[in-house]
């Protein structure tokens, strides 16, 4: 959205897509094939504003979610999901908000909200980021292919035991029966233990039975009744961590000027990453808390610290403005732009 109003407008114009909705189909899997009897379907949905023929955006936005399910997903052919959009204008307070600032200013906050970030990550939360991005290389999707693009990591630790319990969708097309799958299994959990120590015990697909275990057609739950809405998943750090401060807001679909949901996020984490390189606390955690209306450079700023040190508040507060500048701002948005960052 912020390139297609660059193109067309020369600035990134208010929108907020963050809203979306899966409804999962319904499949038949069986070892060496199965098939897709009813195809499931993504709706996106949000405001935006409308530059031109409403139908142009709607059709760049649907080809873009196209175009993502197509990189993400092997075998989305088999699935052949149908993909609505649902978009309208903004509201005029929050259009007329963010149209408020000018250039080189800074900008309004979009709403009252919180972003949080953390760091240094703990050995728990490395080891299980580790996992799933070795699972969803797509080297090792090329080397074992019956493990699909579904797939969580949970991890627990109870003082040094460490406890890892993978849930991956199995591809139905590259198992050939019910021993080969779970000799795969095996092969999987064997690959995991270089991620771990010798304290560590690792599961996979507990919910399995011998008459019934975790097999897909097309490597995903979606293909059959799994459905799923926004902001339940990954913060954008790749974790689900309850026991860390965390936001609930989705980074992904607001507009990166203004909405805190996403800048605030971002910020925090950069802020919370910047105090543990330089000043070297033991642990760190950073919030961000907005009022709409505001210049987001002034948001309510909550620092915590585990540390045996003295902690120069100066520098910290350097840090932080340095990141809320107009420059670091506009450093955020291009790395945004440029797919330097992530937002899940």
């Amino acid at each position: 959205m912020s390139k297609y109003y660059i193109e067309k407008k020369g600035f990134i114009c208010h929108h907020n897509l963050d809203k979306g909705l899966l409804v999962g189909g319904v499949s038949n899997p069986t070892f060496g094939g199965g098939k897709i009897i009813e195809t499931p379907d993504v709706t996106v949905a949000g405001t935006a504003t409308i530059v031109g023929d409403i139908g142009e955006i709607k059709k760049m936005i649907y080809e873009e979610v196209d175009a993502y399910l197509s990189k993400q997903l092997r075998f989305v052919d088999k699935l052949n999901p149908e993909i609505f959009v649902k978009i309208h204008p903004g509201s005029q307070d929050l259009v007329g908000l963010y149209e408020r600032f000018g250039k080189g200013d800074i900008p309004l906050a979009n709403d009252t909200s919180i972003g949080v970030g953390f760091a240094p990550y703990s050995k728990l939360e490395k080891m299980i980021l580790d996992i799933e991005h070795f699972l969803n290389d797509p080297k090792t999707k090329k080397s074992y292919p019956f493990i699909g693009e579904d797939i969580k990591v949970m991890g627990y630790r109870n003082d040094r035991d460490i406890t890892i319990t993978t849930c991956i969708a199995w591809v139905s097309e590259f198992s050939s029966s019910l021993e080969e799958y779970f000799d795969q299994k095996e092969k999987v959990k064997q690959l995991l233990k270089k991620f771990t120590d010798g304290s560590t015990e690792i599961f996979i697909n507990t919910g399995d039975g011998k008459e019934s275990v975790y097999l897909t057609v097309s490597g995903t739950s979606w293909e059959n009744g799994d459905d799923g809405q926004v902001g339940r998943g990954n913060r954008i750090n790749g974790l689900i961590t309850p026991c860390r401060p965390m936001s609930l807001e989705a980074a992904a679909g607001k507009n990166p000027v203004s909405h805190v949901g996403k800048v605030y996020n971002f910020k925090a984490q950069e802020i919370a990453e910047k105090i543990e390189k330089l000043l070297r606390p033991e642990e760190v955690s950073v919030q961000l808390l907005s009022q709409i209306g505001k210049p987001i450079n002034q948001p309510y700023v909550g620092i915590k610290y585990i540390s045996n040190d003295g902690i120069d508040e100066r520098e910290v507060q350097q840090i932080i403005e340095e990141s809320l500048s107009v420059k670091g701002l506009e450093e955020f948005r291009n790395n945004i732009l440029n797919g330097k960052l992530s937002v899940f």
